[in-house]
């Protein structure tokens, strides 16, 4: 197919690198020029602005970082909206919050353009491995026939229901498990610190025992390894997921301890450290107490 990509980050730029690995023909556009450059380089072609990438496209993945930024893609001036061909399908991988999607649906209502509300879930190495999790909101006809685009970007694909905004609830739901599940790590592992083990000690139980998901591992490995930039797991995503999953709840009436515990200890990190990544959250525990991790 002829796909689009709009949002050529640590996320777009593996969609990018894995439908043209599949065939596909692809066009991008982000901001950074550099990011430009690096996508040229993976095959794929540059375009100037959404219209452009729009132009001729059966498909466009948004991978954008909030609401604002995919309904300016979307709706603005030049967007998907006027330039995609009918037929055509927005396929929303950006996490927003659920009343975002929908608002975006009610402003495709008659454009014969498909809508799939379909966050992932898999972060820097999925995206770059092809195998995200997908929670796919959309038509029977529209995943029929874009399944062949999502699959190669995804080694699960989730049809999680028709409306829009259901994709991005579930994903909310989601967020509130991984932030919980980040923070404790970032605490046992001050604690181990303190406690006077190594990190490789801590890794070897950890990993071997009934907490060694990969969740824990990716943050404990990253922790023990001091890194703490670079990892493809920028602290502002998940801060900024966990707001959307509280708020969510707020509206719902559920009560979340761990996820609003887990949501001051990533406020915290990206206080001190707005550049960081989300192990970057231990540094500042660390501090606190005078111990650090290391392999």
């Amino acid at each position: 197919m002829r796909v689009g990509v709009i949002g050529l980050g640590d996320m777009g730029s593996g969609l990018a690198k894995n439908l043209i690995s599949a065939g596909h023909d692809v066009t991008g556009l982000d901001l950074s020029p550099n990011r430009m450059k690096a996508f040229e380089a993976m095959g794929g072609v540059s375009k100037a602005s959404v219209a452009e990438v729009a132009a001729g496209a059966e498909a466009v993945f948004v991978m954008v970082m909030n609401g604002d930024q995919a309904k300016s893609v979307i709706h603005g001036e030049d967007g998907l909206a006027a330039n995609l061909t009918k037929g055509g399908a927005i396929i929303l991988t950006a996490t927003i919050k659920p009343a975002e999607a929908r608002d975006i649906a009610e402003g495709l209502a008659g454009t014969g353009i498909h809508l799939i509300d379909s966050p992932v879930s898999g972060g820097f190495a999925g995206a770059q491995g092809g195998t995200l999790t997908m929670m796919a909101a959309g038509s029977a006809e529209a995943m029929a026939t874009f399944r062949p685009v999502m699959e190669a970007v995804s080694g699960t694909i989730h049809h999680v229901g028709e409306e829009p905004g259901m994709g991005q609830t579930i994903k909310a739901c989601l967020q509130t498990l991984i932030g919980s599940v980040f923070a404790a790590t970032f605490e046992a592992s001050a604690l181990c610190a303190k406690a006077g083990f190594s990190g490789q000690r801590v890794w070897d139980v950890f990993s071997t025992s009934g907490v060694g998901c990969n969740v824990t591992k990716s943050a404990l490995e990253n922790i023990v390894d001091r890194k703490f930039e670079g990892t493809g797991s920028g602290i502002g995503t998940m801060h900024k997921d966990l707001t959307i999953s509280l708020n969510m709840a707020e509206q719902l009436g559920v009560p979340l301890h761990m996820a609003s515990t887990a949501m001051q200890i990533f406020h915290a990190g990206m206080t001190k450290y707005p550049e960081g990544d989300n192990w970057v959250c231990t540094r500042v525990i660390e501090e606190i107490i005078g111990a650090e991790l290391h392999r």
